[in-house]
């Protein structure tokens, strides 16, 4: 583990069940994320890379291997110290409609992100202040979002609202699983663009979670491709992309559509 490393993994795997129902989802995967670095983790539907995803939020525990946070082993036995970890890393998910409390408001949602920062205590107009900036920062006006309930709210406008969220949680680390996968084309740039300034803003270290290997190569500086539970590759985004070595990621490659060539149909 190096000095600059913001999270590691050793031998992480993860079985669901036992006997002939067993399944191993993460396969003894290995990894060291640096802070500041654009990471990718690119596989198939199915490979294991929202598993690995649940497991460094701390929301599915490890069947065997470590994981160290900031370089220390990673304890979050205690409710006070996964409260104190998920300051620190949080997550933009695939499903915004499914990402809020339905009964809770907006305002609720953001007020709940300052709370957790510590600013419980500040005068009612200031928290106003933080979440009007923080819906700015995402072209979102506060004004028009007071008092409203999230599925009011269109799939971007709710993506939005989920990365005004990190604007105000600050944390050191954000996962986003397949974040733009449910908004069109031309909100994808608009929303990428709104990620890469929030990592400038507040130094955090992203790690995207994507089926999308286009995707990775466009912001990634480190690439893991990801099969049945495994890393089979990893590297510069320019090494794996331009350069694949396995015959996964090959395949993953051969699969992206070009407009001005014949599709080859036959690896589907």
């Amino acid at each position: 583990m190096q000095a600059n490393s913001i999270l590691s993994g050793k031998g992480l795997t993860k079985v669901f069940g036992f006997g002939a129902t067993r399944t191993v989802a993460v396969d003894h995967v290995d990894f060291d994320f640096k802070k500041g670095e654009i990471i990718s983790i690119v596989g198939e539907s199915g490979s294991g890379k929202t598993t690995l995803a649940k497991m460094l939020l701390g929301l599915v525990n490890q069947t065997e291997g470590e994981i160290h946070y900031d370089g220390k082993p990673r304890d979050i036995r205690s409710q006070r110290n996964k409260r104190e970890y998920w300051k620190n890393i949080q997550a933009i998910f695939q499903d915004p409609f499914s990402a809020y409390n339905t009964f809770r408001k907006v305002d609720a949602v953001l007020l709940d992100c300052i709370q957790m920062r510590g600013g419980g205590g500040l005068p009612y107009e200031q928290k106003r202040e933080m979440m009007r900036e923080a819906c700015q920062f995402v072209n979102l006006k506060f004004d028009e979002l007071t008092n409203k309930y999230p599925f009011e709210l269109s799939g971007g406008q709710q993506q939005r609202l989920m990365i005004a969220r990190v604007f105000l949680l600050k944390p050191k680390i954000l996962l986003a699983d397949e974040p733009t996968s449910m908004i069109d084309a031309c909100s994808r740039a608009t929303i990428l663009d709104m990620l890469m300034n929030l990592r400038n803003e507040v130094g955090m270290t992203p790690i995207f979670i994507t089926h999308d290997i286009g995707l990775a190569y466009y912001v990634s500086d480190s690439v893991y491709i990801m099969e049945r539970g495994r890393f089979v590759e990893s590297g510069t985004a320019d090494r794996v992309i331009l350069q694949p070595r396995e015959p996964y990621t090959k395949r993953l490659l051969n699969d992206v559509p070009k407009l001005h060539e014949p599709w080859d149909l036959t690896t589907v």
